[in-house]
């Protein structure tokens, strides 16, 4: 073929040099009557080398009347390359769909599945689309009844398509349910997406998969428990799960009325989803390798799709609408296959949440591992934000491992190496991570005097102009826990809740849970300095619950607090403060939660 395309190309510069073509039209026809569709690839090589050629003799050439005709030919040849722009801008849907049926087909049995999927891969220049998708399974149909698993595929996608059309106007219908909040999470069952797409989809697996996911089951056992899965199935729940969530993401991120709400949907939406193809990666990996292998390959194109985003959270991570008991620790899959890739920006950033997740759980030296990776990995691949962003992790990090000179070291650094880049996000991190280090310092060294505190404290209250300016809420919530925090540790209390409480109600709007989770600890221990036990009880029952849901260590925090309580004013007193604070407790974690509180201080107790 390449042969053939270097004697097209040069039977057209010679037509040119005699004068038998005389417009860019006739180039154009020329090209369109002889190249085959999915050869565009061979056809551009085979014109490069052409042009490198003609461009050498130009350049070596000193005889004037053979140097003019090379010149001629090099116009020639610029002009076919121009046409060629034309006819592949034209084309290349077609060469596209053309080239895919040629790998399809052509690929071995093990690498079919692959193949297919590098094609629905959302981070190519052209991803298909579901027109483009028909297409390709008609292109495969003259090869379906040659192999059987092409015919599987070809089915596969039709019956994708097909389904995907069925759920495409209930893709946010569960969203306008009565009382309904965004979000993956809720009570098991009946209520949210899963449950409504089970009811829209005909077919048998996908529907299967749906209501396990509504119930909150574990994605592995069900992978694993599908003994007659065919190829055919596989490919259509995969495009329905592709499609769905992008259908989601495009949905969430056009929200022009609340960009926090979006975005926050948007990263929701890529972790669940992630999240899920994992699972399935792990569950099907034990039964059958080549889907093992196919939902390791999505799980990637959509973390790498992830990590391209503008609101991609490098400094934040437990989000509220990425829930339910199935997900706890969710974030844990993601670790295995992220192995087998190799250093990567999208691999670096995704490291970074992975961090960050596990100093949420109080893994704190898994998390100080993940973040070197980061670090690592973004300084080589020239990503500094993300190397910026790695080193205050590391900070908070230390800080949490009460290592606070470390944790004032890596601060340092990332305020340096911030202000040198002009990342101000970075910056105004840093400074908070900088103010946080030396107060917790200051304290772990007794030192008492005001003036120890006032330096530390400058630092955080520049970084929160700082993150006011920016509008970054994520690390705005963490700016004011850190001075909640920072005021709780030099006992005023009263300046302490008035940053906690906003802290919290920020950590609220951009989803936050271990934030969440973590102001409320410390506005309950504030609440009790000043002795306030009603709103201790309140404060602490509500971030229990939220750390432990997460699967936070730190819920033992406001459990070792609480038990103090019970312990000073009695069961029945507790118990009716607890009461008297049910309707606002419900308002944010429902019933459930709220009877889940009692029973969580006894486990508490009982493990003591």
């Amino acid at each position: 073929m390449r042969d053939r395309y270097l004697a097209l190309i040069d039977e057209i510069v010679q037509l040119t040099l005699q004068g038998k073509i005389s417009s860019v039209e006739m180039v154009y026809q020329m090209l369109q009557k002889n190249i085959t569709s999915g050869t565009g690839e061979i056809f551009e090589l085979a014109l490069s080398d052409r042009l490198s050629n003609i461009q050498s003799q130009v350049d070596s050439e000193k005889d004037e009347l053979k140097k003019a005709k090379a010149n001629r030919s090099l116009r020639a040849i610029k002009t076919i390359q121009n046409q060629w722009q034309r006819y592949w801008e034209q084309n290349k849907a077609i060469e596209a769909i053309a080239l895919a049926v040629r790998e399809i087909t052509t690929a071995s049995a093990d690498e079919r599945l692959a193949t297919f999927l590098r094609f629905t891969d959302p981070n190519q220049k052209q991803p298909f689309n579901s027109s483009q998708l028909h297409q390709l399974a008609k292109g495969l149909q003259q090869f379906a009844q040659l192999d059987t698993d092409i015919e599987q595929i070809l089915q596969g996608i039709m019956r994708g398509l097909a389904g995907w059309q069925k759920l495409q106007d209930h893709l946010i219908s569960w969203m306008y349910e009565q009382n309904r909040e965004l979000g993956f999470g809720g009570v098991p069952g009946e209520n949210g997406p899963w449950a409504i797409w089970a009811k829209k989809v005909n077919s048998e697996f996908p529907q299967a998969l749906f209501r396990s996911l509504a119930l909150e089951q574990s994605a592995i056992e069900f992978a694993q428990q599908q003994r007659r899965l065919t190829l055919s199935d596989w490919v259509e729940m995969a495009l329905i799960l592709q499609y769905l969530q992008r259908g989601l993401v495009s949905w969430f991120d056009q929200q022009p009325y609340n960009v926090q709400a979006g975005s926050k949907l948007s990263i929701s939406t890529f972790l669940t989803f992630a999240v899920i193809w994992s699972q399935l990666a792990s569950g099907f990996g034990n039964t059958a390798a080549i889907y093992g292998d196919g939902g390791s390959q999505i799980m990637l194109q959509i973390l790498r799709n992830f990590a391209q985003r503008a609101y991609f959270p490098l400094y934040g991570g437990i989000f509220a609408s990425f829930s339910g008991s199935y997900l706890r620790n969710a974030l844990d899959y993601l670790d295995e296959p992220l192995r087998q890739v190799e250093g990567t920006q999208e691999k670096a950033r995704i490291l970074t949440l992975l961090g960050y997740s596990q100093r949420a759980l109080g893994q704190y030296q898994r998390s100080i591992n993940f973040h070197q990776q980061a670090l690592e990995i973004a300084r080589y691949a020239g990503d500094r934000p993300c190397e910026i962003a790695n080193l205050n992790h590391l900070s908070r990090t230390y800080v949490q491992e009460k290592d606070y000179g470390e944790a004032i070291n890596y601060s340092q650094r990332a305020l340096i190496l911030s202000r040198q880049a002009g990342d101000r996000t970075g910056e105004a991190n840093a400074l908070v991570n900088l103010g946080y280090s030396e107060v917790m310092q200051a304290q772990q060294l007794e030192q008492i005097e005001p003036e120890s505190y006032e330096m530390p404290i400058n630092y955080l209250e520049q970084g929160l102009k700082l993150l006011d300016k920016l509008g970054d809420i994520q690390s705005k919530a963490l700016c004011l826990s850190s001075l909640g925090i920072a005021y709780l540790v030099i006992d005023e209390a009263p300046t302490a809740i008035k940053y906690l409480e906003d802290g919290f109600k920020t950590a609220q709007t951009c989803g936050d849970l271990y934030l969440q989770g973590r102001n409320l600890a410390y506005l309950a221990e504030a609440y009790y300095q000043l002795q306030n036990a009603e709103k201790a009880i309140y404060t602490g029952g509500l971030g229990m619950y939220l750390l432990e849901q997460i699967a936070s260590n730190e819920w033992k925090q406001p459990a070792g607090l609480l038990t103090i309580l019970q312990g000073q004013i009695g069961k029945e007193a507790f118990q009716s403060m607890l009461q008297q604070h049910r309707s606002k407790i419900m308002a944010i974690i429902g019933v459930d939660g709220y009877d889940h509180i009692p029973a969580l201080l006894t486990t508490y107790q009982q493990d003591m």
